[in-house]
């Protein structure tokens, strides 16, 4: 059964009228995104610091902001956060009030990634800019007041496919850096072929459709022969071993949460320490929600605690 929370949202999405993501152009999609946020997102909680940075990127500066939670000492773990949205849509502002909920619930910082969009910047401009801004970081924690020995990396949709690609480019390029204490994948995509039974089962009716996935994933993979390549689609890694530790979490009703559950099981399998937790009656994209769906906060402040263990 449908979360009747969730339920309640997609109803007033459609006596609204709202069109779908799929029939927008991109900038009239990151627009309508922007302003939904102010619908369905919970108050942002006070954090001590809020402050723009950059860092420089193959491509040009890659624009960061950092929360800071009171109380937390100098130096501080960080969880470096790439946002959701189809690797089209999304921005610092979309994913502000969540980054604020996970350092203040977390005890730590917090650094959103703004790395560039399709279709201005093809694949794999956003894994470019992901990389480049954790490895940044991961050199200027003193400097920052971050504990570089206590990152983590998460992101939720686009975002947690960042994360796990950013997790395999770090381990298999080397580093004198300390690898992520762990990777935070919210409803994760983590296979370009979109081929998991979820596609069809969840694939019309929850927000998220086929139809967006297939427009999101032509904004920024232009040509297919890309959807094999391990940068876009992580569970084609042929390795997923010495990786961080992983929870991932999951949605009932998304079409990706097959490749979600798939991408933990094969984590397990090559020996990774995996979570998996699927929040059986919700729809993709709902833990920014927590306005209007309480489990969105439940699962926020299970993501926090795992953090938090992990981070000590």
């Amino acid at each position: 059964m449908l979360d009747p929370q969730a339920q309640a949202m997609l109803d007033l999405i459609a006596e609204r009228g709202l069109p779908p993501t799929h029939t927008l152009t991109p900038q009239e999609a990151r627009r309508f995104y922007r302003e939904r946020r102010f619908f369905s997102q919970p108050e942002p909680c006070a954090v001590a610091e809020v402050r723009d940075l950059q860092a420089p990127g193959p491509h040009g500066p890659i624009p960061l902001r950092l929360f800071r939670p009171a109380g937390v000492a100098v130096p501080a773990p960080v969880l470096v956060y790439y946002h959701g949205g189809g690797w089209t849509i999304g921005d610092l502002d979309t994913h502000d009030v969540l980054c604020r909920a996970f350092a203040a619930q977390a005890g730590c910082v917090v650094v959103s990634v703004d790395y560039r969009l399709g279709p201005e910047h093809r694949f794999p401009a956003a894994v470019d800019d992901a990389v480049a801004a954790t490895r940044w970081l991961q050199a200027e924690a003193a400097a920052l007041g971050l504990d570089g020995a206590r990152l983590a990396v998460g992101g939720d949709s686009a975002g947690g496919n960042l994360a796990a690609v950013v997790c395999l480019a770090l381990r298999d390029a080397g580093s004198d850096a300390p690898p992520p204490r762990l990777q935070l994948l919210i409803y994760p995509a983590t296979d370009m072929r979109a081929v998991a039974p979820s596609h069809t089962h969840n694939g019309e009716g929850y927000l998220l459709t086929r139809d967006t996935i297939t427009y999101f994933r032509a904004q920024y993979i232009d040509d297919p022969v890309h959807y094999e390549d391990w940068r876009s689609s992580p569970l084609l890694h042929r390795d997923l071993s010495g990786l961080p530790s992983a929870l991932v979490l999951t949605a009932g009703f998304d079409p990706l949460r097959d490749e979600g559950r798939q991408y933990a099981d094969a984590l397990s399998a090559a020996g990774t320490p995996a979570q998996y937790v699927c929040f059986e009656r919700q729809i993709h994209g709902f833990i920014t929600m927590g306005r209007v769906i309480d489990e969105a906060n439940t699962a926020v402040m299970l993501c926090a605690q795992v953090l938090r263990r992990a981070l000590s």
